[in-house]
């Protein structure tokens, strides 16, 4: 397709699972919405994980949005990673992400190395290093959206699990927070007022110190384009602490900004989308 000008207009697979069912957001709907929109400036066509490493080499670049865990299809996921390097296809975000994008051992190398994150061990030599708490969270390493969390009294890990899963003190925290940016220049941000409610969420004006310690995190990350969600804690305290960095497909409750907020997202991720193209 051409443009009035003449010019061809470039072309974007969109990777999402609009069926996937995810509790307390509607990924469908964000990502209808994200696809009219870029629509005023791509050709796009929408596809489903499992069938992105088949069709990526007919488009200009592939958008991977709200394609839900993938560890539900870990194996397409590889060779659609693969292949797409094979192929130098332009994906968004970019494959050289740090945070979730590679799993969980990210906050193993950041809690060992001092920033401001819940602390998280992977090995049983190191449970010894974890702060006193009343309860303590094993997960594994390569997990999402809960799947596989428990509880336990003790910090454990279960005989041969070494590398495979997370343990980290159960936080007493007030709230949790959500910075959203794409490429490094901030967008938003979303905090979740009742701990019981995670995807309850209310506009939030984030303090000076605020941005430093999401940004920190950016920085830290080596995603060239894409959107991250930097999700934190505030503690009983007041200190802020690294959750998650979600660097591969972040939901973006869209839904819950103002027109503004949400036309100035739109407008940034267009122009991220076309400098990758570039």
């Amino acid at each position: 397709m051409h443009t009035s000008s003449g010019r061809p207009r470039a072309s974007v697979l969109f990777v999402t699972d609009l069926a996937y069912e995810a509790r307390g957001r509607r990924y469908c709907d964000e990502d209808i919405f994200l696809t009219s929109r870029l629509r005023e400036e791509f050709d796009v066509a929408l596809c489903h994980p499992r069938d992105a490493e088949a069709l990526l080499d007919g488009f200009d670049a592939v958008v991977v949005r709200n394609s839900g865990p993938v560890l539900h299809y870990q194996e397409a996921y590889d060779t659609f990673c693969a292949r797409a390097r094979e192929l130098g296809t332009r994906v968004y975000n970019t494959l050289d992400g740090r945070g979730d994008m590679g799993g969980k051992q990210y906050l193993v190398d950041l809690s060992r190395a001092g920033f401001p994150v819940i602390p998280t061990v992977d090995r049983a030599a190191d449970l010894g290093l974890l702060p006193e708490a009343s309860e303590y969270v094993v997960k594994p390493k390569l997990g999402a959206d809960s799947v596989g969390l428990r509880f336990t009294r003790d910090p454990e890990l279960p005989a041969g699990t070494d590398g495979t899963l997370l343990v980290q003190p159960r936080i007493d925290f007030r709230y949790e927070v959500s910075f959203y940016f794409v490429d490094r220049d901030f967008q938003y941000a979303l905090n979740a007022p009742h701990p019981d409610r995670r995807w309850v969420l209310e506009p939030y004006t984030p303090s000076p110190a605020d941005l430093d310690f999401a940004r920190r995190f950016v920085e830290w990350n080596s995603l060239t384009h894409g959107i991250q969600r930097i999700d934190a804690c505030r503690t009983a305290e007041g200190e802020l602490l690294l959750v998650e960095l979600e660097d591969l497909n972040p939901y973006l409750s869209l839904d819950r900004v103002t027109e503004p907020v949400r036309e100035a997202f739109v407008a940034r991720m267009k122009a991220s989308v076309r400098e990758l193209l570039a």
